[in-house]
């Protein structure tokens, strides 16, 4: 762990088994934090909070763009980590790590133009004064698919904001989130401002953390379920929250779409990071008189995908993180054949050691089955035919979920038109790749609350105070 600049074990003495999902062998172990460690973690974060807060925002800024020179200097090392414990190809690693970095940069800019406001009132009777405070202590809980970009996409904002944060990542994939945390500490940022505290009691860790006096604010982004229980857990002392949930997001293709540009789009926007994305595209909404010819191409797209270590030259297909998460791939994608989906690129577990499961293309998909309502998270593309523009449009919407979605047509005024009635916070319209730190990052519905990146996303780090007076 790293509490107050400190390499600590748990007050117990236990310790997390990290393993390599191509292989399933333990390559490192971890401290495993107790809830005793993540309260002490947030009285640290609130010691050292207050003195950064009072720092000047050329300061904070400076030491923001610190960080993201130093993991562009790191990127090889943290790109070997990530794809050591998470297993995504060591490509897409690498455009994590360039990814990750970004909100530094991105956020070295914002913190120095965070803004307020100043008027007179209707009345006249005095002045208003607006201006946006830190929170606090930040309590963030980051999932295992993108090890270094979830934390950085948080802890830049809020470390610009004035923030102090601790960190729980997941007990998958804690060491880059570790090793960040030490590029930091490196570049001269205060110690006791970011604190990981991995753990394998994930409740009772948050529960602690939450009920501390000190933790304002918490960030989130993993499971909707997960998150419902979070939110209800952070109502009992009414703290500020982001929640970045699950997607289910709807990738749409009209007849008159440039079939080759759709289907380079649908393999970046499925199989980006091994398809273990929430941005992922989960259900494929073909217009009639394109279905045939699009599900053929993007079987032939899927059929190239090499699978295997990461690390390996070639590989663009990583294992999936363990081997829960085959078993769930496959039952959906069985629960598709047995409800008469065609298998037009017949994939499934790959025997051997790791987590490995071979790209898959399901075509004659129904609405109504399984794989069409549930966030697949592997590279498995179910094809469902459409003919009418708002039966589909009711189609996609028909989910709790609300990230993202994809429109590809050669009318861009159709294109608008459909992007706008679909209910996704993010829409890729003739794209496949979205996410940008410049760009609000964040969906409608139960996936999530909140934005992050662009210049939304300090200001979620920020409280808001009016200020009466006269002069």
């Amino acid at each position: 762990m790293l509490i107050g600049g400190q390499r600590r074990n748990g007050s117990n003495g236990d310790h997390i088994e990290v393993r390599d999902p191509a292989t399933g062998a333990v390559i490192e172990s971890v401290a495993a934090g107790t809830p005793s460690d993540a309260s002490a973690a947030v009285d640290v974060a609130a010691r050292a909070q207050g003195e950064w807060a009072h720092t000047a925002p050329r300061e904070r800024s400076e030491l923001l763009r610190a960080g993201w020179q130093t993991m562009v200097d790191h990127t090889d090392e943290l790109a070997e980590l990530i794809v050591r414990e998470n297993g995504k190809p060591l490509a897409d690693a690498r455009g994590e790590v360039a990814y990750a970095a970004e909100f530094f940069r991105w956020n070295a800019e914002e913190t120095v133009r965070i803004r307020g406001e100043i008027g007179v009132s209707p009345s006249g009777d005095k002045r208003m004064i607006v201006h946006h405070p830190p929170v606090g202590v930040v309590v963030m809980v980051t999932p295992w698919n993108f090890p270094a970009a979830m934390i950085t996409r948080k802890l830049a904002p809020a470390l610009g904001a004035g923030n102090a944060v601790v960190i729980k990542p997941p007990a998958e994939t804690p060491l880059t989130a570790l090793r960040v945390a030490e590029l930091l500490e490196g570049v001269g940022l205060p110690p006791g401002l970011v604190n990981v505290v991995p753990t394998t009691t994930s409740g009772a860790w948050f529960d602690a953390a939450v009920d501390n006096i000190h933790t304002r604010m918490v960030s989130f982004t993993g499971s909707t379920e997960v998150g419902r229980i979070l939110l209800r857990r952070c109502a009992d002392r009414v703290l500020k929250t982001v929640m970045e949930l699950g997607g289910n997001a709807p990738f749409v293709v009209f007849d008159d779409a440039d079939l080759d540009a759709a289907v380079d789009g649908a393999m970046v926007a499925k199989m980006r990071h091994s398809a273990e994305t929430c941005t992922a595209a989960n259900r494929f909404y073909v217009e009639a008189g394109i279905a045939d010819d699009f599900t053929q191409a993007l079987a032939v797209a899927m059929g190239e995908i090499r699978i295997g270590n990461g690390l390996e030259e070639g590989v663009t297909c990583g294992p999936l993180i363990n081997a829960q998460a085959v078993t769930d791939v496959d039952g959906l994608v069985n629960q598709a054949l047995e409800a008469g989906a065609t298998p037009v690129l017949a994939g499934g577990p790959v025997d051997g050691p790791g987590y490995f499961y071979r790209p898959t293309v399901l075509g004659g998909v129904d609405h109504s089955s399984p794989i069409a309502h549930a966030e697949i998270f592997g590279p498995v593309a179910p094809v469902i035919t459409f003919t009418d523009t708002d039966t589909m449009i009711e189609q996609a919407n028909d989910t709790e979920m609300g990230l993202t979605g994809y429109v590809y047509t050669a009318d861009l005024a159709r294109g608008l038109k459909v992007s706008e009635r679909i209910h996704a916070g993010m829409i890729g319209l003739n794209r496949g790749a979205i996410s940008d730190p410049a760009a609000p990052f964040g969906g409608m519905k139960e996936s999530g609350l909140g934005r992050e990146g662009s210049t939304h996303g300090i200001y979620e780090f920020c409280e808001t105070q009016y200020i009466a007076t006269n002069w």
